[in-house]
């Protein structure tokens, strides 16, 4: 295929999305859905150059990325992965191979966030300790992270940025200093978040990210680490792709140690890793997005003060409202959460039926309570007081979609449904 072929197919596209993709994209069957994806000819077609040139594999797109994404974030290094999940879980070992952490350790964990967070804790041989978050940011609460330290046990924190608000970034990091803990930042709802004024994933020993489809930017699937570390960057790198050695830097076939002589160095591996690689046309579709990155956050912020405004006019009295954010703490708004108010008899699971019935797509809170679920009851772990912030938002809180790809009247209708609801509820207590 030359050029002008190539040139040809790539024009084909952007006039598909120019006049065809609008309609036929629209996300699911979801009039408001709680997320979509948003992309152009442009992520199309560099995926398409990547597969007219055989680049299907880890090659220049992923490095491309990596330090792209490093730099909009102002961190050093940028490891790209195959998830989030991958991500956390590579971040905790690189922690296990500096001996910075041993099996049996601690981690404190907010007790409301996604299971990917106690997944890699457990899955490593390290114990969760689950703590109590803020009401009005649903982020977890510096003063329960205190009262949870065990001096002899305790080793590390995982800060989440909940729904796209960045955590208390600087009590956070005063006590892991205090008390000589290891951070993690799971930012995989945060994208372009900041606090007071810097992008979220700097501030810790390392960052996770997920690309995942419904994120405020996305790979397909994918992921990312960050750090400033010159020691745990190429641990993350090495462990990422089967422990292979990264840091070789002799003539190739010429690898020597005790066992080996003039070896190639492309197989060496000393370290037990994993396969969780990213590929070169998720990277390029990536690379694609984080140039529109701040762009859709704005959409997203857009629609979220809609919602707001809307909503403080209505239903302030039944459902406690999010914060917009403010110069200190830059919300990008994964999704638009609301929490049903001590008192008010309305039960979410009623509710948010109804608003499905609607065309409004609803999710819990992550996964509400953590030591709660099923799977975690029987597991290892530790369990900070009562949890009652935690609680209450598993049994009262939720959100609905605030993404770029909703128009207008779709948040309208989201607006008069739920507002034609309470209407009803205020009737029935009245009467």
């Amino acid at each position: 295929m030359n050029n002008e072929q190539e040139a040809k197919i790539y024009n084909e596209i952007k006039k598909y999305f120019e006049e065809v993709a609008p309609e036929k994209r629209r996300p699911s069957s979801w009039r408001v859905s709680v997320g979509a994806s948003s992309y152009d000819d442009k992520e199309v077609n560099a995926v398409l150059e990547c597969l007219l040139n055989g680049r299907l594999s880890v090659q220049k797109k992923v490095a491309e990325f990596e330090q792209a994404f490093a730099d909009y974030s102002d961190v050093k290094f940028g490891i790209a992965t195959n998830s989030g999940t991958s991500a956390l879980i590579l971040a905790f070992q690189t922690l296990l191979e500096t001996k910075e952490l041993g099996a049996g350790d601690e981690v404190i964990v907010p007790a409301t966030t996604f299971i990917s967070d106690v997944y890699a804790i457990l899955k490593l041989g390290l114990i969760p300790v689950y703590v109590d978050v803020e009401k009005d940011t649903f982020n977890i609460d510096p003063v329960e992270i205190e009262k949870a330290i065990d001096p002899k046990k305790t080793k590390a924190v995982i800060a989440v940025h909940t729904l796209g608000l960045p955590a208390d970034m600087d009590k956070i990091m005063a006590i892991a200093k205090k008390h000589n803990l290891k951070v993690i930042e799971d930012c995989c709802e945060a994208h372009g978040a900041s606090y007071k004024g810097k992008k979220v994933g700097q501030f810790s020993d390392m960052a996770v990210f997920s690309f995942y489809v419904a994120h405020n930017m996305t790979t397909w699937e994918g992921g990312i680490v960050l750090t400033n570390s010159d020691i745990y960057s190429p641990i993350v790198a090495e462990l990422k792709e089967f422990g292979r050695l990264k840091s070789y830097k002799g003539p190739r076939y010429g690898y020597t140690d005790s066992a080996m002589t003039d070896y190639d160095e492309r197989y060496v591996f000393h370290r037990i890793g994993y396969n969780f690689r990213m590929a070169d046309p998720p990277a390029a579709f990536g690379l694609e997005q984080l140039k529109k990155l701040d762009a859709l956050n704005l959409r997203r912020i857009e629609n979220a003060k809609f919602y707001k405004e809307n909503f403080e006019k209505t239903v302030a009295d039944i459902f406690s409202l999010p914060t917009l954010g403010d110069s200190e703490r830059v919300n990008v708004f994964y999704g638009f959460p609301l929490a049903i108010k001590q008192g008010v008899n309305i039960a979410r699971a009623k509710l948010t039926r109804h608003l499905e019935s609607k065309g409004i797509e609803t999710r819990a809170i992550l996964c509400g309570t953590l030591p709660d679920q099923p799977g975690l009851r029987s597991s290892p772990g530790r369990t900070s007081e009562t949890l009652k912030v935690s609680r209450w938002i598993r049994d009262n809180a939720f959100f609905i979609g605030c993404h770029p790809e909703l128009a207008t009247d779709d948040l309208k209708h989201a607006v008069n449904t739920i507002n034609e609801f309470c209407s009803d509820y205020r009737a029935r207590i009245e009467g």
